[in-house]
């Protein structure tokens, strides 16, 4: 306890941050990569990047029947 009285709350999402980070970084250069360069193309492969796992979540429970 902290010497006031309250209770201290130690977090450790640190390390789980900064995978989903570099998770986030790989698809954005390869979304931006397959695109053809426009502005809009880049936003949109950023916005891509953000929901790749909502793809991949959806492919394997296409892929194992449910």
């Amino acid at each position: 306890m902290a010497k006031d009285g309250r209770a201290g709350v130690v977090v450790r999402e640190g390390p789980w941050t900064f995978v989903f980070l570099l998770a986030y970084i790989g698809a954005a250069i390869y979304f931006i990569s397959v695109s053809n360069g426009t502005f809009w193309a880049v936003a949109l492969a950023l916005l891509q990047a953000i929901i790749w796992p909502v793809y991949v979540v959806y492919h394997v429970l296409l892929s194992i029947g449910a």
